[in-house]
């Protein structure tokens, strides 16, 4: 029987960790070589880490880039390594490793970039030229990188017709809603129509604004999943690939045999492996490393709980990849800190979490009672900081230069930055990581005050959409199967209690109507007259509008934050601050 053992590692490399990065790599190496493998596959840039951006720019990282592959090198025996890192020539790529017996056989080049949304690939690498395929003994396959994937005909297509029977795919493509779906509909095309096997290996973890779910996938040639990885954690999955069922579905499926050709600048290569499969047969693999396979064939909306397994992953790897061991985040007793409290627990355990509470006369019983029953149920200390002292002596000291005008935003925000300043001074003494705790509705249209409730190094619920933050809060008091979150906070309206009986809506649209008119502008580009025809009034949504643009000055100074949606905030929208175009 035509069979190849593959190992995939979904590991968590940390951009720029080149010792920390060649050293889980060489210990998985080690570990899966247990199992004698034929292949073991390690992600995109996994020596780098993705996306590395500007460190590209730096001579000396693609060098010390290079000598970490020559490390991991040393560690390969009779199998073949893949590994990727970042090749130098007269440019540099974003490139495979094929390795075998402690030596470089070959390198691919990623041939196709992506210049979109979150990645700036043209920034920094030149697109390779060369389809090759691997001859290993009666078997041939092909190797590409992540959008290579998503051409048609593209490098599977070309390898295929070149006797490729199946692809390696490396990746390190970042998660948003919806987007598992996608991709599997994807690959099991691509799959099918090149009667191949596709190996599909993520990488995982958190960077900056960016979250990798992992979610390694193997399909086979008649668009069946065969084999899958855990969703936000790393993950080994070593599969024996029948091959025989490719060669033949080739057999009576004449339309394969076209010959699919790159344009003449493209090169096509067959490099030859010197052994065939390994003696694998009696090497038993535990039931527990072959991947786990669950549907996603028809996968509709992200669920809300791989929402906010995505927020957790992304919240604990900028703290900890970042060095810090504590966050505190300012307790309101409204919904959206307490969701940040959860997700943080989650993330980084109880005992790493410190709420502040921080009442002015404003503040109502209800809030500190729900403050402190949200610490309680979580397990974390909470301190109490009353910032009305504070407020007072601004006041007085400001009081002979506001001109006897009456109350208004001023004093409002005051009592915002006042706050911001507490958790940064505890900041600064405790060392701890302030998690701010806006979502995107109000970072949509600037409800949120400058150097106040935006002051923060991460804010992990930056791109989610207010009525989000109600579905996740109320799926996580659900999953733990209680009421981690005060059922009150769920149902009372939301305010900010800056002055007395506000409400959110005494400024915003309910947030019912005001977030599909937010989708509708800021991801999906609408345009008035669009989003009229979806039903909204045409008063509310200018004023919509208005908003999201003049608030762009704010967004560029807010902390970064967790990509959930297909366009949030920062890498993907990229809009002017000094701004006259209206279209209403």
């Amino acid at each position: 029987m035509k069979k190849v053992r593959l190992a995939l590692c979904q590991i968590n490399p940390t951009v720029g960790d080149l010792s920390g990065n060649v050293k889980k790599i060489i210990e998985r190496i080690n570990k899966l070589g247990e199992y004698l493998p034929d292949i073991i596959v390690f992600p995109e840039l996994a020596v780098t880490g993705y996306p590395p951006e500007d460190l590209l720019l730096k001579p000396h990282f693609i060098d010390d880039n290079i000598e970490a592959l020559q490390e991991i090198q040393k560690s390969v025996g009779d199998f073949i390594a893949i590994v990727g890192f970042v090749d130098k020539s007269e440019d540099i790529y974003n490139a495979a490793a094929v390795i075998h017996q402690g030596k470089l056989l070959d390198v691919y080049h990623k041939i196709h970039l992506p210049n979109y949304g979150v990645f700036d690939e043209f920034r920094y690498f030149k697109p390779g030229k060369r389809y090759p395929v691997y001859k290993m003994g009666a078997i041939k396959f092909g190797i590409n990188i992540c959008e290579d994937i998503w051409y048609p005909d593209g490098p599977a297509s070309v390898q295929a017709s070149h006797g490729a029977e199946f692809i390696i795919n490396i990746n390190a493509s970042p998660y948003h809603m919806g987007k598992a779906g996608t991709r599997f509909k994807m690959l099991s095309t691509r799959a099918s129509d090149n009667s191949l096997v596709i190996a599909y290996l993520n990488t995982v973890g958190g960077q900056d604004e960016l979250v990798f779910d992992g979610h390694s996938l193997v399909i086979n040639e008649h668009a069946g999943l065969i084999a899958e990885g855990k969703c936000f954690a790393e993950d080994d999955i070593v599969i024996d690939i029948c091959l025989e069922e490719a060669f033949m579905k080739r057999l009576h499926a004449p339309h394969d045999r076209e010959v699919a050709g790159p344009a003449d600048n493209y090169q096509i290569d067959e490099i030859v492996i010197d052994h065939g499969p390994l003696k694998n047969e009696d090497v038993l693999v535990p039931a527990a490393m072959r991947g786990t396979v669950r549907s996603v064939c028809d996968a509709g909306p992200a669920t809300n709980g791989e929402i906010y397994n995505a927020l957790v992953l992304g919240t604990r790897d900028y703290v900890v990849k970042n060095g810090f061991g504590k966050v505190c985040i300012g307790l309101s007793g409204g919904i959206d800190s307490s969701l940040v409290a959860a997700i943080a627990v989650d993330a980084i355990g109880n005992d790493n979490v410190t709420g502040i509470f921080m009442p002015t006369h404003f503040t109502s019983a209800e809030s500190r009672e729900d403050a402190y029953a949200l610490a309680e149920h979580l397990g974390i200390m909470i301190l109490e900081i009353p910032i009305r002292p504070v407020l007072d002596a601004y006041l007085s000291s400001l009081k002979p230069h506001f001109r006897e005008l009456p109350p208004g935003i001023a004093e409002e925000n005051l009592q915002a930055r006042i706050r911001g300043n507490i958790l940064m001074g505890m900041s600064n003494k405790f060392g701890w990581l302030v998690l701010t705790t806006g979502n995107k509705s109000e970072m949509s249209v600037g409800y949120a005050t400058l150097y106040g409730d935006m002051a923060g190094g991460f804010a992990p619920i930056k791109d989610v959409p207010k009525t989000l933050v109600f579905k996740l809060s109320e799926w996580k008091n659900i999953d733990s199967g209680k009421s981690v979150i005060p059922e009150r906070v769920l149902t009372k309206a939301p305010t900010a209690e800056l002055r007395f009986d506000q409400k959110d809506t005494d400024s915003l649209p309910p947030y019912e109507i005001l977030d599909p008119i937010l989708k509708a502008y800021i991801e999906d580009d609408r345009s008035y007259e669009e989003i009229l025809n979806l039903g909204f009034d045409s008063d509310c949504i200018k004023k919509v509008i208005a908003l999201v643009d003049l608030s762009e000055y704010k967004r560029r100074q807010s902390p970064p934050g967790i990509k959930i949606t297909p366009r949030a905030f920062g890498r993907d929208r990229r809009f002017p601050i000094t701004n006259r175009y209206r279209n209403y």
